[in-house]
Formats: structure tokens, C-alpha cells, sequence
């Protein structure tokens, strides 16, 4: 394959190696350095015999985040606080599309860092993607009846944050409208009505940013943080925004985003509210506009 054909190509794949990457590390810096090493690695490699190229790029991609998999253990055990994945706008405007759809949604990108590296590896590749199991076997270094069953455990540890009913987007953004207003208008009554009574809050600040370091549950408690948080850390606004695919909370203060809220919906009231402080993760965000 000649260099004018593999750049016309990556331009068209480009999008799949950042999602695998992103999918599999929840991390926007973490998926941009897989991207790059890809190009590399398609630039230096004879393509001549590969049929298939976006499998080809995905694949690698998953190879070199196995790597950072297997190597970053120490790191998930010694991270402040609670982990969640850096949010990455999904709207029309998005500087980068992952190929949306529910694998790349916050409460599924915490699910799947729960899976063991290899079973993560074999269901992304293989449900997202339709890498054959016999290339997602090659990858892991296992046999193919392995890699299957590898996979399908966890399609079911995924299937079960699956379960749960999702709100219809007219119901989420009148929800979040509302939460919105109540949030700045410190409505701690109002905040109550709108939180789940068994809600739970999870901040990610990665001991950067103050966040609470453990989840917080019930309503009344939730509520209660809610409203300090905005006295003592007011943002100058919350705009309504595309987050992973579902439309979410992004607050800016001087300019820069503060931090983005992921949000579950059921029946009229949030049921699960994730908020990404950790600068490092927002770094990406620091010029985007809500959409």
C-alpha cells in the first residue's frame, strides 16, 4: 500500500483506533498517544497481504492498550478517590468522534475497567468492533476457545449495567434542565425532589480538585453536598452538552471547564450523578464550548 492510500485509509479509520484506545483506557490522553503509535507503526509496516485495515488498526491499537493495561495496575490501586473516565464531548461540533453508541457511556466505561484486562480486550475487539477471535487471541496471547469465553464473560458482567432502563433524551434534558436550575439557584428542596431517594454521587477529583473521596448515597445527603459544593465552589455557568453520547452537565468557571456531571435517569429523578473534577482529565475540554 502506498503512503498517499494508507493516509486517504487512516483518515477514514482514524475515529475506530481512538475508540478502541479510548474504550478500553477511559482516557483521552492515554487513547491520543495509542493513535499516534498506530500511524507509526502503519507507516513502518508492509500492508500489502492486509484485506482488512480498520481491523488491522484497531487491532494494533488494542495491542499497544494492553500493554498500558497490564502496566498501569499499580496505578488503579494507588489513585485518589474514585475513578471515572475522562468525558469526551460526543455532539455535532466534537473535534473527535468515538463512534458513539452505549460502550463509550461513563457508567459503562467504570463497569469495564472492572473486567480483567483480557476479558475487556476480547469484548471490545470483538462486540464493538467484529475483530474475528481468532486476531483477538493472536493479541492476548491465548487460545481461541478461550478468547470466547473470555469475551462472553464479560458481555455479562457488561449486560448487566445494560439492564437498567435508560431515559427517553426529552425526559434526561428536562431533568437536567431542571437539576440545572435548581443546582444554581442553591434549591436544596427542589434538589431533593429531583434526586432519587437512594442516589449516589461519585467524584472523581483524583486528589487534584475537592471532591468527596468515597460515594455518597441517599438524597437528603446528596442534596446537602450539592448545595455547599456550589457555595463555596460557584460555577459562572452550567451549559447542557453531549457527553459520551448522552447529554450531560458541563460547568466552566473562568473560562475553563470545572468539571462535567454524567447523570442516570429513571422515572423523572437522577438515580446516579458522576462528577469528573480531575483537571488532568478535563485538560482536553479547556477550549470547547458546551453544545
Amino acid at each position: 500500500m502506498d503512503r498517499d492510500r494508507l493516509e486517504a485509509e487512516w483518515e477514514e479509520h482514524r475515529a475506530a483506533v481512538f475508540g478502541t484506545a479510548y474504550r478500553l483506557l477511559g482516557s483521552v490522553a492515554e487513547a491520543e498517544d495509542i493513535v499516534q503509535d498506530v500511524w507509526l507503526r502503519a507507516v513502518g509496516a508492509d500492508l500489502s497481504r492486509v484485506a482488512n485495515l480498520r481491523a488491522w488498526l484497531v487491532t494494533a491499537a488494542a495491542r499497544l492498550s494492553y500493554n498500558v493495561l497490564k502496566s498501569a495496575r499499580v496505578q488503579k490501586v494507588s489513585y485518589v478517590g474514585p475513578w471515572l473516565p475522562a468525558p469526551i464531548l460526543t455532539g455535532p461540533d466534537a473535534a473527535e468522534s468515538v463512534l458513539v453508541d452505549d460502550s463509550i457511556g461513563t457508567a459503562m466505561l467504570v463497569v469495564m475497567r472492572e473486567l480483567p484486562p483480557p476479558q475487556r480486550i476480547a469484548f471490545v475487539l470483538h462486540d464493538v468492533f467484529q475483530v474475528p477471535y481468532a486476531d483477538i487471541a493472536e493479541v492476548l496471547g491465548v487460545a481461541v476457545p478461550t478468547c470466547r469465553k473470555l469475551a462472553e464473560r464479560g458481555r455479562r458482567r457488561v449486560a448487566v449495567a445494560r439492564a437498567f432502563p435508560k431515559a427517553s433524551p426529552a425526559e434526561r434534558e428536562e431533568v437536567l434542565t431542571a437539576f440545572r436550575a435548581a443546582v444554581g439557584a442553591g434549591d436544596f428542596a427542589r434538589l431533593v425532589e429531583l434526586l432519587h431517594p437512594e442516589v449516589v454521587y461519585i467524584a472523581d477529583g483524583g486528589g487534584i480538585a475537592p471532591a468527596a473521596r468515597v460515594p455518597v448515597h441517599g438524597a437528603h445527603r446528596v442534596a446537602r453536598l450539592l448545595a455547599g459544593i456550589h457555595l463555596r465552589y460557584p460555577a459562572d455557568r452550567i451549559e447542557l452538552a453531549e457527553v459520551s453520547g448522552e447529554l450531560a452537565l458541563v460547568a466552566y468557571r473562568r473560562g475553563r471547564v470545572a468539571w462535567v456531571d454524567t447523570l442516570d435517569v429513571g422515572n423523572g429523578r437522577i438515580t446516579a450523578l458522576r462528577r469528573t473534577a480531575n483537571p488532568d482529565k478535563l485538560r482536553h475540554l479547556c477550549h470547547a464550548d458546551a453544545v
